[in-house]
């Protein structure tokens, strides 16, 4: 199946158990840095705007906040009403980045973790420059898979061989010039932590099927990506297991208003 002229919000629309199973979350050190940095406090009120199936809203969660997390894809806000059922502070929006549906300046932080490259930039510039509150923060992370091993580099090839849009949709897309316009004054700090995962084959093959990128059951090239990857699989794992480790990718600061 051609999968590049999919609407961005319904890709995940198959793979939405895998996603919430096999995603990696992200470090508490994003809280650290954010209350050195930006002044996130327990009471700060935070829109996680493609918010998924809820990884990175459960985050601000435990620490207390409460979460507006806005998400047009259905099904994987329903996953995500039912995994942070527990938590009071979380509330479920449709929406999109261009469109939250939020209050104007009602909230402290916005949140995008793993998300703004699907985001018509200037359109969810201007939205969230309306949602912030004065001198609140933006704040965009990613998940970059390290290329620092033999097993992280044939997962690599892996995907480059299999993916149906792999480099078209990759988050590094995301380069300065982008992330420029969106920061007020093209001005923005950057921080880089150490994530990672420890699969065994099963997790590794549900890690690969949360991608919206590959083959999905049916699709032309599936049976042999997977049978791919149980041979790389076999290769490099150490008792069973395989780690893949990240880079956690961090960009905050205050957006842009006014044009671009």
């Amino acid at each position: 199946m051609d999968r590049t002229n999919i609407d961005p919000t319904q890709r995940f629309s198959s793979r939405v158990d895998h996603y919430a199973r096999y995603r990696p979350g992200y470090p508490e050190e994003v809280l650290r840095i954010l209350r050195e940095e930006a002044f996130l406090t327990p009471i700060s009120i935070i829109a996680d705007v493609g918010s998924g199936t809820g990884i990175s809203s459960e985050l601000f969660l435990k620490y207390g906040n409460t979460v507006y997390g806005v998400e047009p894809n259905p099904e994987m806000r329903r996953t995500a009403e039912s995994l942070l059922r527990n938590y009071p502070r979380f509330h479920s929006v449709p929406g999109t980045a261009e469109d939250t549906t939020l209050q104007t300046e009602g909230v402290d932080f916005v949140i995008a973790g793993q998300a703004f490259h699907w985001f018509q930039v200037e359109r969810s510039r201007q939205e969230f420059a309306r949602i912030l509150r004065p001198k609140g923060w933006l704040v965009l992370l990613w998940n970059s898979r390290r290329l620092s091993t033999p097993f992280l580099q044939a997962y690599e090839a892996l995907l480059q061989q299999y993916g149906t849009d792999y480099r078209q949709i990759n988050h590094k897309n995301v380069d300065e010039s982008v992330l420029r316009r969106v920061f007020a004054a093209g001005k923005y700090q950057y921080r880089g932590l150490y994530n990672e995962q420890v699969f065994d084959l099963e997790g590794l093959r549900g890690r690969l099927l949360s991608t919206s990128y590959v083959p999905a059951e049916g699709d032309p090239g599936y049976g042999a990506m997977l049978q791919k990857l149980e041979q790389i699989f076999d290769t490099y794992q150490e008792n069973g297991q395989v780690r893949v480790e990240y880079d956690t990718e961090m960009y905050f600061g205050q957006v842009a208003k006014g044009p671009a």
